[in-house]
Order: structure tokens, then sequence, then C-alpha cells
């Protein structure tokens, strides 16, 4: 009886010890689901950040087609004004030769209206201002009266004809200086329309590089808080692996977890990075964002564990070729610039991909439009596959 006793009190010891670590393994667990849920909820701002990221940049994309909009039609009135103020040179310097003709003409008036006063007096008998009558009147003789008859019809004749001459020439100029004057009138309207809308475009202008800096700062601004979450979830993402372990689980790195940390690695270079040919390859080339394209996509990798190649034609040959309309974020993106598949980029989803851009240093591009667009040779390797 006293030996059973024993051995029950021992078999009920051993057990409390047993239950002695369950505490800590519901504590581990506890914790590991903690770590999860902070996890998973990073996770969710980080694709909010990135959501916010393609809007802003898609709102800088519209506004730089804009400012570009408002900067030819800058150069266009520019033109127009030159050529306005062109036309205003040669309308003031007709107004002037108008003017020269005017005083020539009244020139040439006065100087025969002298020839004709001069005439009439040799005519007279006696010195003074008198009237044609008069000087036909003084005639000596009948051949006399005639001659000067005669020489007073000329006279007359000729100065009606310079009057009328004067009165035409006078009216003709008139009127083409009326004409000029109001074109000229209009043409300076013209410029002073031109240059008040240059004015308008200027603030235009002004206005939307104040808004495209305050779009560079809010990109800058989620970029740094995206960062930031970054660098929690990688910490939490090693505390999860070390509570996983305690545990004696087996979870590897999940597919996720390997293209978040391969499609967010650059961003911590955009806007202070510059494309170096054979870039990327060293210590120093990576702390300044010194990369190439393949290079870069090579330390992204790097970044998550998995070792590539950094050239394009070792790149081009990894993975599993897939379609456009199958990519996924972490998908290589190939582009035929230099040469075949010359570029490459992480494919980020939404047309949009990540790649040291060789006028831009490492940026988001869109493979849809414009340049990548005419580049992209349709090529998309997958080099990150689901775990099974």
């Amino acid at each position: 009886m006293k030996k059973k006793i024993i051995a029950l009190s021992t078999t009920i010891i051993i057990g409390l010890g047993n239950l002695s670590s369950f505490p800590t393994v519901y504590a581990k667990e506890n914790n590991l689901k903690s770590v999860q849920n902070k996890r998973s909820s990073i996770q969710t701002d980080l694709s909010k950040a990135n959501q916010e990221i393609f809007q802003v940049l898609d709102e800088l994309s519209k506004l730089s087609e804009q400012i570009n909009r408002v900067e030819q039609a800058i150069k266009d009135n520019n033109q127009m004004i030159v050529q306005t103020e062109e036309k205003v040179k040669n309308s003031q310097s007709h107004v002037k030769e108008l003017q020269q003709e005017i005083t020539t003409i009244q020139e040439r008036i006065n100087k025969r209206n002298e020839i004709i006063k001069k005439r009439a007096l040799s005519l007279q008998e006696s010195g003074g201002q008198v009237s044609y009558i008069h000087v036909i009147l003084g005639s000596s003789s009948f051949s006399d009266f005639v001659e000067r008859l005669e020489a007073v019809a000329s006279m007359v004749e000729a100065d009606q004809d310079l009057v009328t001459q004067y009165k035409e020439d006078q009216k003709e100029v008139v009127t083409k200086q009326a004409a000029v004057v109001k074109n000229l009138n209009e043409l300076q309207n013209m410029q002073t329309e031109l240059e008040g809308m240059q004015t308008l475009i200027l603030e235009q202008k002004e206005q939307n590089e104040v808004l495209k800096a305050d779009l560079k700062m809010k990109e800058q601004k989620i970029l740094s808080d995206k960062a930031d979450l970054q660098k929690k979830d990688n910490i939490l993402a090693s505390k999860e692996a070390q509570l996983t372990g305690n545990i004696n689980t087996s979870i590897p790195t999940s597919t996720n977890e390997a293209i978040n940390i391969v499609i967010h690695a650059g961003e911590q270079y955009i806007g202070n990075s510059v494309y170096v040919f054979g870039g990327g390859r060293n210590s120093y080339d990576v702390a300044h964002g010194r990369f190439d394209c393949s290079a870069f996509v090579a330390w992204a990798f790097k970044q998550a564990g998995i070792k590539v190649g950094a050239h394009t034609d070792i790149l081009k040959k990894t993975g599993t070729r897939v379609l456009l309309s199958e990519a996924r974020p972490g998908d290589l993106v190939f582009f035929d610039t230099y040469k075949i598949d010359g570029h490459v980029g992480i494919y980020l989803g939404g047309g949009k991909f990540i790649g040291s851009q060789s006028s831009t240093g490492i940026a988001i591009a869109d493979l849809t439009k414009g340049y990548y667009k005419k580049k992209f040779n349709g090529r998309v390797m997958r080099i990150i596959n689901d775990k099974k």
C-alpha cells in the first residue's frame, strides 16, 4: 500500500513538472500571434502608403504634362510677341516714311508757288502784290496783251494743277498715314494683350511649380513613413523568426515577405541616387546610391536573401518567364534600349516598376506610357516563386 502511494505521488509530481512548461509555451505562442498581428497591421499600412505614392506619382505625371503645355504656350506666345514687335517696328518705319513724303510734297508745292509768284511778278509793271488781272491790263499793246494772257493762263492752270495735286497727294498720304496708325494701334494693343497673357501663364507656371514641390514633399514624407514602417516590419520579422524557432516550428520566410522586401528595398534611394554604368557592385557605390539597372536589381534581391546575377544577359535567363497579364510585384521587366534587354526593372504592379533609370537614378516609372511603353519588349521573368 505504501509503495502504491509513493508511486502515485511520483507520477503526480512528474505530471506537474510537465505542466509547468505549458504557460511558457502558451506565452510564446501568444507573443508570436501578437507579433504577427502587428506585422499584418504594418503590411496594411505599407500597402496604403504604396497606393498613396502611386497616386502622387500619377498627379506628378499629369502636372508635368500640364507644365510642359504651359512652357510650350510661353514659347509660342513669346514668338508671337517677337513677331508683333517686328510688325510694330515696320509700321512705325512706314509712318516715318509717309511723314517724310508729306514733308517733301509740301516743300515741292512751296517751291512751285514761289516759281509762280516770281513769274507773276516779272510780268507786273511795278513791284508789290497784284492780281493776275492787273498783269493783263498792264499790257502795252494787243500782242503784248495776248502774250500776257497766255502766260497768265498757263500760270493759273499750273497753279491749279499744283493745288489739285497737292490736295490729292495730301489726302492720299493722310489716308495712308491714318491706316498705318490704326494698324499700329491694333498691333500695340495686341502686344499689350500678349504681354498680359504671358504674365498670366508665368503665374500659372509658378503655381504649378509650387504644387509640384508640395507633391514632391508629400512623396518624400510617404517614402520616409514607409521606410520607418519597413524598419519596424523587419524588426518584427526578426522577432517572429526567433519566436517560431523557440517553439520549435519550421516556418520559412513567405513568398509575400520576400517580394515585399525586394519591391521596397530601393525606396530609400528615390530622389538621392544616380545612374552609373557598372555601378552598384561595391560598398561605396551602394552607400552613395550609385547603381546601374542590373546591379540595383541584384542588390534589391540580396536584401531578401536571394542571390541573382548583376547583368541583364544573366537576369533575362533567370527564373520563369510569364505573360505581362500575369505579372505580379517582384517580377522583372525588360526593355530594349541601347540593345535588346538592355534595361531591367522590378515590377510593382499597376504598370509601375522601380529601377535605376539612366535619367533619374533609382525611381518609379510607368511601362504603360511614354518612353518605357515604346521600349518595353514584353519579357517578364519571375524569380520568386510560390513556396509549396
